[in-house]
């Protein structure tokens, strides 16, 4: 590890303008690992099992809308994969959600505002002053989810 930064694992279906805006920034500022291009499916599990496992502290995936890589992120037990679009939703999906991936639109996320939105989460963590003992809990009920899921007999 590079000392001094996080590790992040950072995927994208595609490319353009915004994520190479994002892909540099974050190989500039943090300690970070590219997943080649694939499929978005096999992308999002990839940047999701690296989080999921303690290897990286966070993930950040891209493909066209955000939507479809954090559904399939979120597939991965122990993974709270955010959706978010401008910076208030990103930092508080962190604040409040303790979400540990970001997903983004790299259709129609301007690159500023894709590397604003990057870069919010990693300001913040669920102890920061602001988040009340509710929300504490709140999150901490979500990551059981994740254990009830792996023992469904439904699935």
């Amino acid at each position: 590890m590079t000392a001094g930064k996080i590790k992040v694992i950072f995927g994208a279906d595609d490319t353009n303008e915004c994520v190479a805006a994002v892909r540099d920034y974050l190989l500039t500022t943090h300690d970070t690992t590219v997943v080649d291009p694939t499929a978005w499916p096999d992308l999002s599990e990839a940047v999701a099992r690296g989080v999921a496992s303690g290897e990286y502290r966070y993930g950040v995936l891209m493909c066209w809308t955000g939507t479809g890589t954090a559904m399939a992120a979120n597939k991965v037990p122990g993974v709270r994969a955010a959706l978010a679009w401008d910076p208030w939703i990103a930092t508080n999906a962190r604040l409040w959600n303790d979400a540990n991936v970001l997903t983004m639109s790299l259709k129609r996320t301007a690159p500023e505002v894709a590397r604003q939105l990057e870069t919010t989460p990693r300001q913040g963590s669920p102890s920061m002053t602001g988040r009340d003992d509710e929300e504490d809990g709140n999150a901490a009920r979500s990551s059981v989810s994740d254990q009830a899921v792996i023992e469904s007999p439904m699935m």
